[in-house]
């Protein structure tokens, strides 16, 4: 019996981290924290084709991946997704993020389910025509906010070129978080990273310490390369951009 060789985790960081700063700001600061790449968000700093371009060019000259556009895209509402894709070709983004609606699992009725199940796999063919993949933000207010719910989306929309994306729910203690990653485990293609507890208050990575070394364990043992990005550092600084990255790397190489 052949073993599952570990997967590669690639460190890196949400622009969305980084808000106040500029595409070149975000570039050196992300260099200088040594991670690997940056999911570019699509609310402030990836906008339009020239600032895709900006974006795509500064990464890959300074010696980084271009892991994903996060973009605010709402299934359901059968918007233009072109304009979307178009973006990510752009900026040579080999994914895109978007969002399971705007309602949560237990108020989605029927129609709701039905509206983002089709609207899915709708912008899926959309994507695979360019030979990019979906994730869905694992996120509150949405049909993600359990692992279940995630679980019967994806099964319900059933293309190959989507998966979603994980992260440690508000309020979850870290058991808890690990049983919902388990669940999710053989979908999920990138993660953010943050330590909030007990609810919202913003701690250093390192706050979760063992959270986040279990997580790395149990995605470096499932085999599937996968993306590990930090999001939402306390007071979005970029100094603590600069601890929780030290941290994050040794957390992705499976160091203590």
């Amino acid at each position: 019996m052949s073993r599952r060789s570990a997967a590669v985790l690639t460190p890196g960081i949400c622009s969305v981290t980084l808000r106040s700063n500029s595409i070149g700001e975000v570039v050196d600061i992300v260099s200088s924290a040594g991670l690997a790449g940056i999911e570019w968000g699509a609310d402030v700093h990836v906008r339009d084709a020239a600032t895709a371009l900006e974006a795509g060019n500064a990464t890959r000259e300074a010696g980084l991946k271009v892991l994903s556009l996060g973009s605010y895209y709402r299934l359901g509402g059968l918007g233009d997704f072109g304009a979307v894709t178009a973006l990510a070709l752009t900026l040579n983004a080999p994914r895109i993020r978007v969002w399971a609606g705007e309602t949560p699992s237990t108020d989605a009725d029927a129609k709701a389910w039905d509206d983002v199940v089709a609207d899915a796999q709708r912008i899926s063919e959309i994507a695979a025509r360019d030979r990019l993949e979906i994730a869905f933000e694992y996120h509150g207010g949405t049909l993600t906010d359990t692992a279940e719910t995630t679980l019967e989306l994806l099964a319900r929309v059933d293309r190959p070129n989507v998966g979603t994306y994980w992260q440690p729910a508000v309020g979850l203690t870290d058991e808890q978080a690990i049983a919902s990653l388990l669940q999710v485990l053989d979908h999920v293609v990138g993660v953010h990273c943050f330590s909030w507890w007990p609810q919202r208050e913003r701690l250093p990575l390192t706050g979760r310490k063992q959270l986040w070394h279990l997580v790395a364990d149990i995605l470096r043992g499932n085999g599937a390369p996968t993306d590990m990005m930090l999001e939402f550092v306390e007071g979005d600084l970029p100094e603590n951009v600069m601890r929780d990255g030290d941290f994050l790397n040794q957390v992705a190489l499976g160091k203590d």
